[in-house]
This record gives C-alpha cells, structure tokens and sequence, in this order.
C-alpha cells in the first residue's frame, strides 16, 4: 500500500461524461477531469483487446505528465465483432453498418482500464500501472428496418463505439449480456472500485465537483 503525506488527489484521463456519471454512482468523484487529445485508430494487426489496453495507457501517460503527483485513472471501450474493432460512430452511415453488423448477433465490448499509483520519486517513471481489460458479451435482437431508423432517428448513437449506447434506447435491442453492464456504459464499476482499494486510495473520495482543465 502506498503511504501518501497528503490526501492523494485522483484525476480521470477521459472526456467522457458517462465514466463521471459512472464513478459519482459508487461516491468516487475526481479531482479533476483532464482528457487525453490522442489518435484512437487502431494499429496495423492490431487486436481489440490489445487495442483496449493500448489506448487506455496512453491516455493515462499522457495526462500523467500533467500531473506527476496524482492518481490517474484512464480507460478506453471496445466494441468488437470477432477480429473486427467497430468505430465510435459520427456519421449516419457508419452508425447504420454498425447497427446492421451487430443484429441478431454476439459481439464483445472490451474495456481497458489503467490507474497509475504516483510513487515517492515522482514523474512519469514514478508512477506505479496497475490495468485491466474487462470483456462483456452482449448479444441484439435481429433488428427490422423500423427499428434501425428509430434508433438513427434517436440521435443517441453519435460518438459512441459500435453506434449505439445500452443505457439508452438502445437497452431495448438488446436480447442477452453476459458480464458487467457498467463496462459496456464505459467503466467496469467492479474492477475500478477494486483496483482503488488494492493500491490504497481512500474511498469515498471527496464529493466537490471535478474542475477542467
């Protein structure tokens, strides 16, 4: 367990409002929110597992130049069919492929987790990885016509990984999930509370509200 002089100060290395939502339910409330600006396309062979966790630590390395004293906590989602990393859909057109791939079958939502422990020598190097990669099976329904274009029409699919988001109308399309729901919302829940408490984060963390950078 780390022993730290000061209370530790935890920052979140994502923009995503789901993944705030998301650490205020278990009375885990950041710092500070400070997002990390990078390339998200996927590696030549590159797998979505690895893919995942990839991402997730260099959005934590990034932002941990930013403040080499904190806890940084980083995470990126993956929605996957087989080998195939489906896209966080911004047009109609790769939203309607994604809907089309994803009905009546089984795909996988891939959560990558990395938290960085600040160590007494400070800096990036000082930093002690802890990662996770949490995978969730989630199964659709065979979508009609009338259904997709609902669903398009919802304008809930823009910006998310594999067009669509389950804590919205999109819970209806689907049939079956096996797994953690909270990672196919953008954080496995489980994992990060558990990931906290291992490496000696107090909890729960101070409830003022998080400042931007």
């Amino acid at each position: 367990m780390t022993i730290h002089s000061k209370a530790p100060r935890l920052v979140l290395a994502s923009a995503s409002p789901r993944r705030l939502d998301l650490l205020r339910q278990i009375g885990i409330v950041p710092d500070t929110v400070d997002p990390a600006d990078l390339d998200e396309t996927p590696l030549r062979d590159e797998l979505p597992p690895q893919h995942a966790l990839r991402l997730a630590a260099e959005k934590a390395s990034c932002v941990a130049a930013r403040h080499p004293e904190s806890w940084i906590l980083a995470a990126d989602t993956v929605v996957a069919c087989g080998r195939r990393i489906l896209p966080k859909a911004e047009r109609e057109e790769e939203a309607r492929r994604c809907l089309s791939l994803l009905s009546g079958r089984r795909h996988r939502v891939l959560g990558g987790i990395v938290l960085l422990v600040p160590t007494p020598g400070g800096g990036l190097e000082g930093h002690r990885r802890i990662d996770r990669l949490v995978r969730t099976d989630v199964t659709f329904k065979v979508l009609d016509r009338a259904e997709t274009d609902a669903y398009i029409a919802s304008g809930e699919w823009k910006g998310k990984a594999g067009g669509y988001a389950i804590q919205g109308r999109a819970g209806a399309l689907v049939r079956w999930i096996g797994g953690s729901y909270s990672n196919v919302v953008g954080l496995s829940l489980h994992e990060v509370a558990g990931m906290l408490h291992g490496a000696g984060f107090p909890h729960p963390a101070p409830s003022d509200p998080p400042s931007e950078r």
